[in-house]
């Protein structure tokens, strides 16, 4: 069944109906877009909760940072940062899927409706203009058709009066006869008109108007059908994002099965253990006796009396990350400490305006019970209510098992960056050799300063890494502990070895100037091949004269396995085994994906 047969009356009701259609969707359309400006404003929201909780982040020295509780919830954050982007690509699809997209079809069933009824229009048009023509001609038919009877009557007439002349008689019956042709004349025109008002009447309501009533019908179920796309990419595209979104929220369940109470607490351990001995037994002081008491090694001050002491000890406040066992107690404003005595011993003259003693009554007017050591209070900055450490160099500062820790992290932070200056070194000694050999590709001499500046880093880095190595050594560290200094220079360039005992011995070759490729050439020899990282072609000849390179020719086909570091060379390996360096300006380099 189709418009054209079914509604051929029933142009006002298509009209208004194609209308209404277009309109759905221009309604549908601006419902997806209020849905993605949601969709927008939530991953907004989201992103911002994640970045206002996430501010710790960027600080990684944060001693939370490695607890699991800590990780598990930065994770999470991470998570509904993925999650967001999530709501923002279901926003995306949205605008582009089904918004542009149906906008564009909208315009265009627009301009083919109009087309449509624009050309209902013309064949309605022209058939008015017809039916026009045909009355107007049954008009003047029907006029002149009166005219001609009553030309006749008259003429009749005429003819039977006994007073008209002759010549009044044939006038009459002169005007009746043409009155008569006249009338048949607009008959046969008005019967003309007839046959084609029927004819184009008949081809409007058969033929036009049914063509472009299907069309239009066609029309309609093409914009239901895709409207009824739209309505299913609505749902696929949020459908399309789950599977990501489901990694999300299982990254976030994960998040919290990977926090572990027992691991944190170790963690707190490690960070925050001192090292520090528990402090021992205080001895007894015998006030009954009417003399001064000694001096020990526990207090610094002088009570009045037994009260005195025993209110003393109930307000005292034990700190357990403090060095030293000695105890401070209140001091008038005028007396002055003893000197510490040895046990049962007299005590010692006081000290008048001796300035450590003076330092000392001044500390324990401020202080908490219990003082650090001397040591410390040599490193230390005062103020009228606290103690403000001065953080040092070698991390005197710290607790002995948090100095050896810190300690140990800078040695290998040295470490690091002394095998980087020694790689740099090894590669610009390559290149000067290379440009010696060959002063078509370089200046040797252009490589001096470089050369000299990283001599100068690696002596620099030597020094620093002796200094911590000794600091170390100061804090305790047993005889098992981790050696970070496996390899550095000597000033010749020579490799140098850690001994058993921790004294340095140096294995020098017997060039010095190829002294610093030895270790690192023994290495190539001693591990295992490195997987290649991608492959190379080359476009030149390269000879390889000089030592740690290899020859290649023009289109041969090598395996990459050590990246250019800046310094102008790659690691490539051949079929057989055999490594070493070529210019990386030489080739062309694929790595693979």
């Amino acid at each position: 069944m189709d418009w054209g047969t079914e509604l051929w009356d029933q142009y006002d009701i298509i009209e208004k109906h194609t209308q209404s259609g277009l309109e759905l969707v221009e309604k549908y359309v601006k419902f997806v877009k209020e849905r993605t400006e949601i969709e927008q404003s939530y991953a907004k929201q989201l992103r911002n909760l994640s970045k206002k909780y996430n501010q710790k982040r960027s600080n990684k020295d944060e001693p939370d940072c490695r607890l699991s509780s800590y990780q598990s919830f930065v994770d999470i954050l991470n998570e509904m940062n993925d999650y967001a982007g999530q709501r923002e690509l279901i926003a995306e699809n949205m605008i582009m899927n089904i918004c542009i997209d149906l906008t564009k079809y909208l315009q265009e069933l627009k301009q083919e409706r109009k087309t449509y009824l624009l050309e209902a229009k013309k064949a309605q048009q022209s058939l008015e203009s017809t039916y026009k023509q045909l009355d107007s001609s049954k008009k003047r038919f029907e006029r002149e058709w009166r005219e001609a009877e009553r030309a006749a009557q008259y003429a009749e007439k005429t003819d039977q009066d006994i007073n008209a002349t002759k010549a009044d008689v044939e006038k009459a019956k002169q005007q009746a006869h043409m009155r008569a042709r006249v009338a048949e004349d607009c008959k046969n025109d008005y019967a003309a008109q007839l046959q084609k008002y029927n004819k184009e009447q008949s081809q409007f309501y058969f033929n036009d108007m049914p063509l472009i009533f299907n069309k239009l019908q066609d029309l309609d179920e093409r914009r239901i059908r895709k409207l009824g796309h739209g309505y299913i990419l609505f749902s696929d595209t949020e459908k399309n994002v789950m599977p990501i979104i489901g990694k999300c929220l299982e990254g976030i369940t994960k998040a919290g099965t990977n926090v572990n109470e027992k691991n944190d607490s170790m963690v707190i351990i490690e960070q925050n253990k001192s090292g520090f001995e528990r402090p021992g037994d205080l001895e007894f002081e015998d006030y009954s006796q009417g003399i001064n008491r000694a001096s020990s090694d526990s207090s610094l001050g002088t009570p009045k009396g037994p009260m005195d002491l025993l209110g003393k000890n109930k307000s005292k406040n034990f700190w357990l990350f403090k060095r030293s066992k000695l105890s401070s107690s209140t001091l008038t404003p005028f007396s002055t400490p003893p000197a510490p005595s040895p046990p049962n011993g007299a005590p010692s003259p006081k000290f008048g305006r001796d300035p450590l003693s003076y330092c000392l009554k001044e500390i324990n007017k401020t202080v908490k019970p219990r003082i650090s050591s001397f040591r410390t209070l040599r490193r230390s900055k005062f103020t009228p209510d606290r103690i403000m450490p001065t953080v040092t160099e070698d991390f005197g500062h710290l607790p002995p098992e948090q100095r050896r820790k810190r300690l140990q992290q800078k040695l290998e932070e040295i470490s690091k960056e002394l095998q980087k200056e020694a790689d740099q070194s090894e590669a610009l000694g390559k290149m000067k050799d290379v440009y010696e050999k060959n002063p078509q590709m370089g200046d040797p001499a252009s490589l001096a300063t470089q050369i000299s500046q990283t001599s100068q880093n690696i002596e620099r880095l030597r020094g620093e890494l002796n200094k911590y190595e000794t600091w170390l050594s100061e804090a305790g560290v047993r005889g098992d502990t981790l050696r970070y200094r496996a390899h550095s220079f000597n000033n010749n360039g020579a490799h140098e070895v850690l001994s058993p005992d921790g004294a340095h011995s140096d294995e020098s070759t017997p060039d010095p100037s190829q002294a610093i490729y030895a270790e690192f050439d023994d290495d190539f020899e001693d591990e295992e091949p490195v997987a290649p990282i991608g492959k190379c072609t080359a476009m030149y000849n390269f000879p390889g004269a000089s030592e740690g390179t290899i020859s290649m020719q023009e289109g041969e086909v090598l395996a990459v396995v050590e990246e250019d570091k800046g310094d102008g060379w790659t690691r490539v390996r051949r079929h057989n085994g055999d490594e070493g360096y070529i210019p990386t300006s030489y080739v062309t380099i694929t790595l693979n994906k």
